[in-house]
């Protein structure tokens, strides 16, 4: 029963870290327990290595122009002082890390006015260099982002550049068009070579090794989870 098991296991191990009950529990799950870890001997042979790399870009004159507008209007807005004032001046400086993380992806994105997307981004032009590379010697890339509308942005942008269709998939997907998606990305012969995914919907869940590169298109504040989505292609069955 329920209070059997709390009584037993549940409170010992939670409150007072039983090790002698985590012990007797594990024994317990164990037979029913098939895990694998990829640092284990025998599965670690059968994934190619990981290779990570940081690029690194400039801002272009626009998005510098609108990064420095930012701070000094930041900056202009933290209350002085410390007395009852944390909160809100943690909140004011986490709101604009957030709008400068936008500029940095693409002013479109900071000002949501849906206007050209041209060679505004310094970091969508590094993209576009690496995804050329990439297309050239017929190999696919998954791209995450955490923000929906530069996802978006990505699609619209890369299908123009590219002239080949652009998969996105976000969490309003519905179920089945996302099913039909990923099957057909890593299946279909007709798959296309990108596949942008939101880190929220896509970062879990997913077997893509199709793909044998994955760009984060923006950075996580938790590295745990963009490792999460990285695995998302290397996975077991992933060659290359």
């Amino acid at each position: 029963p329920r209070s059997a098991f709390r009584r037993e296991f549940s409170v010992p191990i939670e409150r007072f870290q039983d090790h002698e009950a985590t012990e007797r529990l594990r024994r317990l799950v164990r037979p029913f327990i098939l895990r694998r870890h990829k640092r284990d001997p025998t599965v670690i042979q059968d994934l190619p290595d990981k290779f990570e790399q940081k690029v690194f870009c400039n801002l272009t004159r626009e998005q510098a122009t609108l990064y420095e507008a930012i701070v000094q209007s930041g900056m202009s807005a933290l209350p002085a002082g410390e007395n009852g004032v944390a909160m809100q001046r943690r909140g004011l400086v986490l709101a604009m890390l957030t709008r400068l993380k936008q500029v940095c992806n693409h002013p479109a994105l900071f000002l949501g006015d849906g206007s050209e997307i041209g060679q505004r981004s310094g970091k969508l032009n590094r993209l576009t260099e690496m995804l050329e590379e990439i297309l050239e010697v017929g190999e696919r890339a998954l791209i995450f982002t955490q923000y929906a509308q530069m996802g978006y942005i990505l699609q619209n942008h890369l299908q123009d550049t590219f002239g080949q269709e652009v998969l996105f998939l976000h969490g309003g997907t519905p179920q089945r068009h996302r099913e039909r998606m990923l099957d057909r990305f890593q299946n279909g012969s007709d798959a296309p070579s990108i596949f942008v995914l939101s880190l929220k919907a896509g970062g879990t869940g997913l077997n893509l090794m199709r793909a044998n590169h994955v760009i984060h298109f923006d950075r996580w504040w938790n590295p745990a989870v963009e490792n999460q989505a990285t695995d998302r292609a290397h996975r077991i069955g992933q060659s290359r």
